[in-house]
């Protein structure tokens, strides 16, 4: 494996890439199923089925008071858009998991990336205090040189 290889990149196309036609649309569908524009449609939908089979209908509603074909089409809905939203959060779970685990090695690249640097940084302050060190000893050199040499003079 290449130790200079990107780990930051989009995952979100890889992770998307991999879904079924069916799985996009039941994510489509729990996207909708949990807006506000699906809870204000459904609530105009039961009100104005309300109101037709009470106003309207006064004399033959299809569907009188208790409203139980409501009731069964209500109930049909449940029945059919709590396992899409299930399927839906199970992807969304797995896609979490994914970029968990992409934002993982990430990180622990970056961990090691800082740990090398480290070690060149020290690397490196070793190398100019030894260097420093080796000038200091040639300062004293030439000063007890110079010393020698006033003292014979």
């Amino acid at each position: 494996m290449n130790a200079n290889l990107l780990l930051s990149q989009n995952i979100e196309t890889a992770i998307e890439g991999t879904f079924t036609l069916g799985q996009r649309i039941a994510d489509k569908i729990a996207s909708f199923g949990g807006s506000w524009t699906f809870i204000i449609f459904f609530f105009s939908f039961i009100l104005i089925w309300i109101v037709i089979n009470i106003w309207v209908l006064l004399w033959q509603p299809f569907d009188p008071y208790p409203f139980i074909l409501l009731n069964l089409i209500l109930s049909c809905l449940a029945a059919i858009q709590a396992p899409i939203i299930m399927m839906s959060q199970n992807r969304q779970e797995e896609k979490d998991r994914a970029r968990s685990e992409h934002d993982y090695k990430i990180n622990l690249k970056a961990e090691l990336e800082i740990r090398l640097l480290h070690e060149k940084i020290d690397h490196l302050i070793v190398h100019q205090n030894k260097r420093l060190l080796d000038i200091q000893q040639l300062q004293l050199d030439y000063l007890d040189e110079l010393a020698i040499k006033l003292s014979n003079k």
